[in-house]
């Protein structure tokens, strides 16, 4: 799984012009699985992400979680995550899952992910062609794949 965790004022997704999610302090995050990802991928990264110290402390420091803010999150599914650009350029996206694997991936990971955070995370629609609106705060943008854990 890849993902990319942005830290939001506000965000909110669109879809056929009507609004699916809406959130003001939180998480956008952008999903990327591939047919590997696994239930231990799917565990690591919700871990990491709801306990990710990026949101300041009374000092101006970085270093409260989510949890600790009470922030929100909308999870966005994104197989563009898995570009490969070496040959051309037209991205090729072989290494994005298939459909019948990515979906319980995504939806398994959500419900994961709400349960870590201790309520209900919001999302997109799988497959949907969707406007995805966000105040970066910061900016602060964090990549993570669960294939690369260093």
């Amino acid at each position: 799984m890849r993902a990319v965790i942005q830290r939001v004022t506000e965000a909110s997704v669109t879809i056929e012009g009507k609004t699916k999610s809406a959130i003001k302090d939180g998480y956008v995050v952008l999903l990327g699985c591939e047919n590997a990802d696994t239930e231990e991928d799917i565990q690591w990264l919700a871990s990491k992400i709801t306990h990710l110290r990026v949101f300041d402390d009374e000092n101006g420091v970085m270093n409260k979680s989510i949890l600790d803010v009470g922030g929100d999150i909308i999870v966005v599914s994104q197989f563009t995550l898995w570009a490969s650009y070496k040959k051309g350029n037209r991205p090729s996206y072989l290494r994005a899952g298939s459909h019948d694997i990515t979906v319980p991936l995504y939806e398994r990971f959500v419900a994961v992910l709400s349960e870590q955070l201790g309520r209900e995370v919001l999302t997109g629609e799988f497959g949907a062609y969707m406007k995805v609106s966000l105040i970066n705060d910061g900016p602060v943008t964090i990549c993570m794949d669960t294939k690369n854990k260093e």
